[in-house]
């Protein structure tokens, strides 16, 4: 089923990502990963593809497994930094076998000391969300950045660029994870006022090792509100607190926007399905 179809047809919706082990790995590890989070019966479950496409092929094939033995929709991540337009090709290919039909549209982060971009390599993800339309009747997605991308100096000149990927073809967005609403219902304010209708999905992420989230914060340009900083310094020494810190703010956030209008959830699990599943029991009356 597709994620756009998912997404207008039901009121509050509630979705969890999962990263793949690198390859040679052992999956029996990321089978219980897989199977904890299935159990949660979210409405669709992303799969990330590892920096530089690292877990390429894990990708393609935890997706698969989601879908023909869980029964439950998988977003199948595709990044493009690294990979030629003809490996893109492959890639969603093989997606097609599988009957992956849903695809989340990512450049990447570009790697240190290379050339970039690499002569037949795509330079943007609006590029690569105009090939993907091209090719199969696919189900994309695309990232969204609430406190601006990194790279942009100016977030007018950002949304300029997601302006461009939803006119290339994409059909929803998910956002990077942020710590304060506020952040997300300006963005909101400032896309619709660039006529940018698409769904946007608000990702969060529960943060239960706050040493972990500087780097996080970092390379997603996320900036920690006052009110989460006193939590982290708080309980940062302290792993169980943090955890059902971390915990509580997370289930807080998510019926806030819920309360207010939002009602496509992402849940960025770390592969914790044990959170996933603290939170969910907090929403339980909630998402039903």
């Amino acid at each position: 089923m597709k994620i756009r179809d998912i997404l207008n047809a039901r009121k509050v919706t509630f979705s969890c990502e999962l990263f793949p082990p690198k390859a040679g790995a052992d999956l029996s590890e990321a089978e219980k990963v897989i199977h904890g989070i299935a159990q949660l019966k979210p409405d669709f479950i992303s799969v990330t593809y590892g920096a530089g496409g690292s877990t390429s092929k894990r990708t393609v094939e935890i997706a698969s497994k989601i879908q023909n033995t869980y029964h439950i929709p998988a977003l199948a991540h595709l990044t493009c930094v690294s990979s030629s337009r003809e490996e893109i090709a492959q890639q969603l290919q093989k997606m097609k076998e599988c009957g992956i039909e849903n695809v989340l549209a990512l450049r990447g982060d570009i790697p240190q000391d290379c050339q970039f971009p690499s002569p037949g390599h795509y330079r943007y993800a609006s590029e690569l969300i105009r090939d993907i339309r091209k090719q199969g009747d696919f189900c994309i997605g695309a990232a969204c950045y609430p406190d601006g991308h990194v790279e942009c100096e100016h977030k007018e000149e950002d949304i300029e660029h997601l302006k461009e990927k939803v006119e290339n073809g994409c059909d929803f967005l998910t956002t990077q994870m942020f710590f304060d609403n506020n952040v997300f219902f300006s963005f909101l304010y400032r896309i619709m006022a660039k006529n940018i209708r698409v769904p946007v999905i608000a990702g969060v992420m529960p943060v239960t090792n706050a040493r972990q989230i500087k780097r996080s914060c970092e390379l997603s340009g996320t900036a920690l509100p006052p009110r989460f900083k006193a939590i982290a310094d708080k309980f940062s020494d302290d792993p169980r607190a943090m955890k059902q810190a971390g915990i509580a703010y997370a289930t807080e956030q998510i019926i806030d926007l819920i309360a207010n209008g939002v009602n496509h959830i992402h849940l960025y699990t770390m592969n914790r399905p044990e959170i996933a599943a603290r939170i969910m029991e907090n929403l339980s009356d909630i998402l039903r």
